[in-house]
């Protein structure tokens, strides 16, 4: 009696793009965190460790959407949607990395909180579809 084995749906990431899916989805948040922390603080070293870890969500997330655009010109299963919302996070994070750059407390206000609110939402959005949804909902 042979028992039919269900087929696991797969992701379309591979590995490293996994990996490089990753850096994004840790560090946006945690710039959120950072700001929070420094408009409950103002501690000028939260905004500048804000500052830094969107620096490095940026980069990655450029890394990963070039990583995810080749994916596509390669016609390789993947996702259209990962490719969008990684470029919108990428325009949004840079945005937000320019406002982490201005002095003091203009850095962060209600413009640099809410650009990192978006990034963030995007970053978790990107992972979850990255992460979570099989090759048969992503085309």
């Amino acid at each position: 009696m042979s028992a039919a084995i269900p087929r696991r749906a797969t992701t379309a990431l591979h590995p490293l793009h996994g990996v490089l899916l990753a850096f994004p989805v840790a560090l946006f948040p945690g710039a959120l965190a950072a700001d929070v922390t420094y408009l409950n603080s103002s501690e000028m070293q939260w905004s500048n460790f804000a500052a830094w870890l969107i620096a490095g969500g940026v980069f990655f997330t450029g890394l990963t959407l070039a990583w995810a655009l080749l994916r596509m010109a390669m016609r390789r299963p993947g996702s259209r949607w990962l490719a969008v919302i990684l470029a919108i996070l990428f325009a949004v994070g840079l945005v937000n990395a320019f406002q982490h750059s201005h002095d003091g407390w203009s850095s962060v206000g209600t413009t640099g909180l809410a650009l990192s609110v978006i990034s963030t939402l995007l970053a978790l959005a990107a992972g979850w579809i990255g992460y979570t949804f099989p090759r048969e909902l992503r085309a």
